[in-house]
């Protein structure tokens, strides 16, 4: 089922939660998930694992004595370990003293150093294990094009209906040999020399014959994905969406609208644009954008937040399993690579601090993702939970990278900090994690 059939039945705010809540409550339970599991296995023993904070919507307790619940305010979740006081595993000094040496092994403070540093780490890595699957299992449904494009289904274009049809092998268009998608620089000069007009003569293989047919122009200025709370986004541009004119000129082709875009440095664009039979115009303002590089780098363009692609849906071949496993893991390798570089180059000034999203701008780019389809929302889902996952490791107290630096401490030292210094430790960490928190949606209610 596609979950945007579902958006008509909502209203936008309320839907803006909903989605959140969703994408939130299944990262949070895997993310506590990973603490649990490792934590028992490692010989610790929880008393709560709770999806929420705040009054018991709902509760069970297991024959381990662990209590599942849910409750009420659906921001986050945690487990609260043998020995914990609180959910953020501060120690319980009185109950410790109350307890004989195998009560305090099956706690969180009484447990070796490895299994408390496991427990803990397993949070973030359950995270990213979350997020190759997903993204492994979204490339294995999707397949991969092969490197000869075979027509799939054709998409809803305003000068359908062409001759060319699904199966359909491509070997030429407009007098021109479609080079092999294995040689990218061949690929890339057919590119510039595709005359930009509609439709075209194509020469494909059907049936074991050779066959002119017309087609459209390979690439059209076609909205196939739209990213969340962009200017185009914001306009109210949907996916399906085609550009006919800009500024009253006509377009046939992806990269006449991003050259109009990228040279018109933040001028408004008049867009006409084919909608179900019908044009409908829409003004448009390019935004700057910091966009990473694979350098690690940021470059400053005009964006209005769209993708292209193919005239008809490429045929695809399945994806192997191990390279899916591949892909998906360096995918997650990724997010996080440019989420450090972006945080850097944050903090040094060379992008906008505006890039740094609180809970608003994740809620309403949920309910733009749950919008475009289930696929897109699980992507989301999957993005979302490296970026927790990382964001968990990083050495603040209250965080699980504080607690693995307070462990690294006492593997060095052979004892931990001091309960009264840790005490003053994870305030401060609470502080800077709620002035991280008030910082982003200072950035989601005054960033343009």
């Amino acid at each position: 089922m596609d979950i945007s059939t579902l958006i008509p039945s909502f209203g936008s705010g309320a839907l803006t939660v909903l989605w959140f809540v969703v994408a939130l409550s299944i990262i949070v339970a895997i993310h506590e998930y990973g603490h649990y599991i490792v934590g028992r296995w490692s010989g610790i023993g929880a008393d709560v694992f709770s999806i929420g904070f705040g009054p018991v919507l709902w509760s069970r307790v297991d024959k381990r004595g662990t209590q599942w619940q849910i409750a009420a305010i659906p921001l986050g979740g945690y487990v609260k370990f043998k020995g914990d006081a609180n959910a953020a595993s501060g120690k319980d000094g009185e109950a410790m003293a109350d307890m004989n040496d195998e009560e305090r092994r099956a706690s969180m403070h009484g447990a070796p150093l490895w299994a408390r540093a496991a427990t803990v780490a397993a949070g973030p890595i359950f995270n990213f294990i979350l997020s190759l699957i997903i993204f492994a299992a979204v490339m294995m449904v999707n397949g991969q094009v092969g490197s000869r494009l075979i027509v799939g289904e054709m998409r809803d274009l305003p000068n359908a209906p062409y001759s060319l049809q699904p199966g359909d092998l491509v070997r030429e268009v407009n007098g021109v040999t479609l080079p092999s998608f294995d040689e990218p620089e061949a690929f890339a000069e057919f590119w510039r020399d595709m005359e930009k007009q509609d439709p075209l003569p194509y020469l494909v293989s059907r049936d074991g014959e050779e066959v002119e047919v017309t087609g459209p122009y390979l690439y059209p200025p076609m909205v196939l994905s739209l990213a969340p709370r962009s200017a185009a986004y914001n306009a109210g541009l949907e996916v399906g969406d085609v550009f006919t004119e800009i500024d009253g000129a006509p377009v046939v082709a992806f990269s006449e609208l991003k050259e109009a875009v990228e040279t018109g440095e933040g001028q408004t664009l008049l867009l006409t644009v084919a909608r179900d039979g019908a044009e409908q115009k829409f003004a448009l303002t390019p935004r700057r954008v910091d966009e990473p590089q694979d350098d690690g780098g940021f470059v400053t363009n005009w964006r209005i937040g769209i993708g292209g692609g193919f005239a008809f849906e490429p045929a695809t071949e399945a994806l192997p399993f191990g390279e899916a496993v591949a892909a998906g893991a360096s995918q997650t390798v990724r997010i996080m690579e440019g989420s450090l570089s972006g945080l850097y180059h944050m903090i040094t000034g060379a992008i906008s601090s505006c890039n740094l999203s609180g809970p608003v701008g994740i809620a309403q780019t949920s309910a733009a993702m749950a919008s475009q389809g289930t696929q897109s929302f699980i992507w989301f889902i999957a993005v979302l939970s490296t970026a927790i996952g990382l964001l968990n490791l990083f050495p603040i107290p209250m965080l699980d990278g504080g607690h693995l630096v307070f462990y690294a401490y006492e593997a060095v030292t052979g004892r931990p900090p001091a309960d009264g210094v840790l005490r003053v430790l994870m305030t401060a960490g609470m502080m800077i994690v709620l002035g991280m928190m008030l910082f982003g949606l200072t950035n989601d209610l005054f960033c343009p």
